[in-house]
């Protein structure tokens, strides 16, 4: 077939099937734009879902009646004149692509005026423009309507959904810019009806209005800065998680963009607070360099690509680790914005609104309702529920070095306290005790009974001390790795010959985590050491699954690196096999003890598969409960 140069009109049409997808990215296209003019003010209006009509309107600088069709043509853009430019672009767009892609799909109307103008100008056309360029009454700013979307490419069209697929598509799309720009006016209307409308405000009003102030009642914030890298916003506390990922908003220098690095920070940081089911809410801004992001990789812009990813994914995630490891029972974390902002980009940086007003303090905690309504959705467990489920008299002993160990942790008594000595250990009606409070008792052998200045508190023994055990061992291991007690007599462990394998050439790596071990057979090793908290049995379990993990892969000494360096996997197992299981009795001493650890223990909210260790019932639930006042 001989080679030939295609017309411009259908390299228009190609342009505008990466381009123009449906109805939202058209809104992005131009809103975007309107970002670039300096808008203050933007409205969006849509009939039958953008199918029929999509109509922006702004009030930014506006563009010249002779330059108003050159703006309508391929490649056409005032963003960007070089190469250069291109490396280190700030405005929302630079291709000049968007106006002739969405022209050439649609039934198209563009009308402008500048400050200076008498009047407005306007083009139009379908497909291309009819060469017409006629005066408007237009106000400053620009409007642009696009009819028929698809109208000249019918078999594009039958891919759009219904009008309500499509207009909530356009909402979401418009709710994300809005974030962007808090200092900008926007409001959506569709069929003649105003959906919302959000005046310029702060950041923190914004994303109230457009969030919900549930997400600021459990969220973190957060102000990070290094390596020429700044990252601001909000974090959710893991019990506000959800079942799908439809409350993340992340923005590179203003732009919302997504990107493996960022997912792969935020899995990251979640891993052992955040059940694997669940996803966590966020509003995060990260400025830096334009020059060390490639935001031209993508047709639509929505991904970019950062020149030294490893550094952006360090910086993410210990971010957000600091953050959520700050979170203690009881504490105080007020909801600011920070003084400086995030990045703007374009014309963003001349329109900076003047405050960005601080929204109240709130206070980390769960409500217990919320809490119960969102444990219900986790998925049990099953290694961490059959160990709790297991009964006191087929739960294994401990050997007395565990035994020894837990009680240095306070959890040494198997037996519980007498009931005198329960009862005249009880703190006062009304005590002001912080944090967790006072224990009270056990309810059946399960839960820890307490009461802080709020009300009542219920904690999950096995859950709680699950988690003082792990950032206990995460601890040492950093310290130089975890201490480990020898046995008199080793102890005998099958393995299939690959794990046997794999197991003697990677001996140093797993004696850091405490599990000494020397091959005895093919099938086999000797466990001559493991941590003093778990017993033998436990001990081997934890090799056997270590290893078993790892075999699984094909790149199975990849897959081992990846476990051990990524300690969390393995002292996750140690900690669940060495915490206190259901069922068992504890004396008040032991409660005491196990409530002060975990007010002291990072991430003490959740255990390590991401359940609640604790909920807080406030004593005006409980009035509510009884009636109590009315």
């Amino acid at each position: 077939m001989t080679i030939q140069r295609l017309p411009l009109e259908l390299v228009n049409q190609i342009a505008a099937g990466e381009v123009v997808e449906r109805p939202a990215s058209v809104i992005k296209e131009l809103v975007e734009n309107s970002f670039d003019a300096g808008a203050r003010a933007i409205t969006v209006e849509l009939e039958q879902g953008g199918l029929r009509l999509l109509r922006v309107r702004d009030d930014g600088v506006g563009i010249a009646g002779d330059e108003l069709a050159l703006a309508c043509s391929a490649h056409a853009t005032s963003k960007i004149g070089s190469l250069d430019d291109l490396e280190q672009v700030s405005s929302f767009g630079f291709r000049g692509e968007a106006l002739a892609s969405i022209l050439s799909v649609s039934r198209f109307r563009l009308s402008s005026r500048t400050l200076d103008a008498e009047h407005g100008w306007c083009v139009e056309g379908e497909g291309e423009l009819d060469g017409t360029l006629s005066p408007s009454a237009q106000p400053p700013g620009t409007t642009v309507e696009v009819r028929d979307l698809f109208c000249n490419t019918p078999a594009r069209r039958k891919f759009l959904r219904t009008e309500a697929t499509e207009a909530r598509h356009v909402d979401q799309a418009l709710r994300r810019l809005a974030l962007a720009r808090p200092d900008v006016g926007m409001a959506l209307s569709h069929n003649g009806r105003r959906l919302w409308h959000c005046p310029p405000q702060s950041l923190a009003a914004r994303a109230a209005q457009l969030l919900g102030e549930d997400f600021f009642g459990q969220s973190i914030p957060i102000e990070s800065a290094a390596l020429g890298l700044s990252l601001t916003g909000w974090i959710s506390v893991p019990a506000f998680s959800r079942a799908q990922a439809d409350m993340q908003h992340f923005y590179i220098n203003g732009r919302a963009a997504r990107d493996r690095v960022v997912a792969g920070a935020v899995r990251r940081a979640y891993a052992d607070v955040l059940h694997g089911a669940r996803h966590p809410a966020f509003l995060l801004f990260l400025s830096l360099d334009p020059s060390r992001v490639d935001v031209n990789v993508h047709p639509a812009k929505r991904e970019v690509r950062f020149r030294d990813a490893g550094s952006v994914h360090d910086f993410l995630y210990s971010s957000m680790s600091r953050a959520l490891a700050e979170v203690r029972p009881g504490a105080q974390h007020h909801r600011y914005l920070p003084d400086t902002p995030p990045a703007a980009t374009g014309e963003a940086a001349r329109t900076r609104p003047a405050a960005w007003a601080p929204s109240p303090p709130a206070q980390h905690g769960w409500d217990w309702t919320r809490v119960a309504e969102a444990s219900a959705a986790y998925a049990p467990d099953a290694r961490g529920e059959a160990a709790e489920a297991a009964p006191a008299a087929a739960a294994p002993r401990m050997s007395e070095t565990g035994a020894s160990a837990a009680a240095s942790a306070g959890l040494a008594g198997a037996e519980a306290a007498p009931a005198e000595s329960v009862a005249a250990s009880r703190p006062a009606a009304g005590s002001a005790a912080g944090g967790l409070g006072q224990p009270l008792g056990q309810l059946h052998h399960l839960y820890i009974v307490a009461q802080n200045a709020e009300g009542l508190v219920l904690v999950d023994q096995h859950a709680a001390h699950e988690r003082v055990l792990y950032e206990r061992l995460k601890r040492q291991y950093r310290e130089g790795g975890i201490a480990r007690q020898q046995y008199l007599v080793p102890v005998a462990v099958r393995l299939s010959e690959d794990a046997a394998d794999l197991a003697e050439a990677r001996r140093e790596e797993l004696a850091a985590f405490g599990l000494e071990v020397e091959r005895s057979a093919p099938t086999q090793v000797r466990l001559r050491a493991a941590p003093p908290i778990l017993t033998a049995d436990a001990a081997a379990e934890v090799l056997r699954r270590v290893l078993g993990v790892a075999v699984e892969e094909d790149e199975a000494d990849h897959h081992l690196g990846e476990v051990l360096d990524a300690q969390e996997r393995v002292l996750a197992d140690v900690a669940c096999r060495s915490a206190i299981k259901g069922q068992r009795r504890l004396s008040l001493p032991e409660m005491e003890q196990l409530l002060r650890d975990i007010e002291s223990t990072e991430r003490s909210g959740q255990c390590n598969h991401g359940r609640p260790t604790w909920v807080q019932m406030p004593l005006a639930a409980l009035d509510r409960l009884f009636l109590r006042g009315q």
